[in-house]
């Protein structure tokens, strides 16, 4: 992007020809700079926006900063570098939680493959500009990225979504009628009307003063239809959330209910080597699922039907190994309830490794399991490995899982329970194939060592809270370290764990089978915001081409 690309005339000394024409106006150095800053201060706000700190508020803000800051570039190559800025102004602090241990190059490097899809959508909003209903546009084209980024490269990277930031806020029971991409595509309308009626009052503004000095002006102000409907937008999306929120489950309304206990049993140390003592973690989950069981034997815990352990509580394969399986089966019997043990698995292969969730039963030994479905690359394996491990030598750190293959849905005390485990519930699909198969609780397993004291598991806690929502289930959480919770159907914290404190959260939680409009929906919400801004990036070529014909063309 350079200092040409971008339009630096404000709207009080522009001469618009419609709502999204090009004006003219005085370059100056510094504009472009003060755009520059702009839009990098777009994505501090977005990033503001999001867990541990409760100011959802800041996204739209942010967004319609941002918006302000793309209506003035020139050319699609400006819009996209003032898209990038704001990208790495969002990522980079929102992410540094994946080079805490491995360094700042994945960080940065992750951080900057985000932010080219905020390039995209600054070049997006460029390409759109001829079209009417220039707010609507522009969230279709944030939602269209947002579907992007969440599926390309490697399957994709949705953290970072605005919806993830919004779970202490007014937009949240959308979920339930759309899951995350309409909250998403909530919060980006409200930010571009928001950027819509402060361009049109400054423009009225131009007016007036332009008819007092009898200077040629800006032209005529926006239609009043556009603009009521704006400021209606800006109004009613946050109150409709709002009042959502009213229709959403209590949390003790449900079909029936059961006790449901998540263990967190802490690891020696953080970082990658915190599952060198392998046995000293799952001893962890064994004494405090033990603890659990004294408690309920004195009184002062419920008994639980169901206990539920973090991802990576068993590292030792304890098919293979029957010291860890004696271990898991004197907890279970000691508590009186199946555990669901995350376990890391040999294959038959000896080579690659299964990140498995096993109910394991205190009389009958291990049964069903959920097999990882979506692995993490460049941590649960790489791709590439030889041409990576050119550049780092935590290249050979990356593990070598490969994914599984089922429903998403194990039983325990006869009852089906939807699985993620840790990343998978970044992804809309990963409990969409649980309700599918009929889950009536969700639980996330989860180990969060190796990412210290950061904010990543605040951020993956507000997650799940959306996934409670959006399917109108309770939703557990169990890790390693913390945070673990008790989320109810709308996406409350009922009860959770401190980081790094061994704990046992108990819990009567109810049971549903109705369905939400989100979970029957599925991913059609999203892909029809994706066809329609590809639409109107279509229509948006065809008015240009008729604007501005060929050379020689009749």
């Amino acid at each position: 992007m350079k200092p040409e690309d971008v339009r630096v005339d404000d709207p009080e000394t522009t001469a618009p020809q419609g709502d999204s024409a090009p004006g003219r106006g005085l370059r100056f150095p510094g504009a472009f700079w003060l755009r520059a800053a702009a839009a990098l201060l777009a994505g501090l706000l977005l990033f503001g926006s999001f867990p541990p700190r409760p100011l959802w508020f800041l996204a739209p803000l942010g967004i319609a900063l941002l918006t302000l800051v793309l209506e003035r570039a020139r050319t699609a190559r400006g819009a996209a570098g003032y898209g990038l800025l704001a990208g790495l102004g969002f990522f980079v602090p929102l992410l540094p939680w994946t080079g805490i241990y491995v360094g700042p190059v994945p960080w940065l490097a992750l951080s900057t493959a985000c932010a080219a899809f905020l390039a995209l959508f600054g070049a997006l909003t460029f390409w759109t500009a001829p079209l009417p209903a220039r707010p609507l546009w522009i969230a279709l084209a944030w939602t269209a990225c947002e579907w992007a980024r969440s599926s390309f490269p490697f399957g994709g990277f949705p953290w970072g979504r605005l919806a993830f930031g919004q779970a202490d806020g007014w937009y949240l029971p959308l979920a339930a009628l759309g899951g995350a991409p309409l909250i998403g595509f909530a919060v980006a309308l409200t930010g571009t009307c928001l950027a819509y009626l402060l361009t049109a009052l400054a423009r009225r503004r131009a007016v007036r003063e332009s008819v007092a000095e009898q200077t040629p002006g800006p032209g005529s102000p926006r239609r009043p239809t556009a603009l009521a409907a704006a400021a209606t937008a800006v109004i009613l999306l946050p109150l409709t959330g709002l009042a959502l929120g009213a229709t959403l489950p209590t949390p003790e309304s449900g079909d029936r209910t059961i006790t449901v206990a998540a263990v967190q049993g802490s690891v020696p140390r953080l970082g990658l080597d915190f599952n060198a003592q392998r046995r000293a973690v799952l001893d962890n989950h064994v004494r405090r699922t033990e603890q659990l069981a004294a408690e309920i034997a004195a009184g002062r815990a419920p008994k639980p039907d169901v206990v539920i352990w973090p991802e990576n509580a068993s590292d030792i394969d304890p098919l293979r190994n029957p010291d860890a399986a004696a271990a898991i089966t004197a907890a279970a019997r000691a508590v009186g309830a199946p555990i669901l043990v995350g376990a890391v698995l040999i294959n038959a292969d000896r080579s690659s490794t299964t990140n498995s969730v096993i109910v394991w039963d205190p009389a009958t030994g291990p049964g069903e399991r959920h097999d990882k479905k979506i692995i993490q690359p460049f941590g649960e394996y790489l791709p590439l490995r030889g041409f990576f491990r050119l550049f780092s030598g935590y290249a050979d750190r990356a593990g070598y899982f490969v994914p599984g293959d089922g429903t998403g849905v194990v039983h325990a005390a006869g009852l089906p329970i939807g699985v993620a485990t840790c990343y998978e519930v970044a992804f809309d699909r990963a409990f969409r194939d649980s309700m599918d198969a009929g889950a009536q609780l969700l639980t996330v397993p989860t180990n969060n060592a190796t990412f210290g004291d950061s904010e990543m598991t605040y951020q993956q806690l507000a997650m799940s809270r959306v996934r409670a929502v959006e399917h109108g289930r309770a939703l557990v959480v169990a890790a390693t370290s913390g945070v673990s919770a008790i989320v109810a159907a709308d996406g409350a914290v009922t009860e959770r764990s401190e980081l790094f404190v061994p704990a046992a959260l108990t819990a009567r939680l109810p049971l549903r089978t109705d369905r939400t409009l989100a979970t029957r929906l599925g991913p059609a919400p999203e892909y029809l915001a994706v066809a329609l801004c590809g639409l109107g990036v279509a229509a948006a070529a065809v008015l240009r081409r008729r604007e501005h014909p060929a050379p020689g063309s009749v």
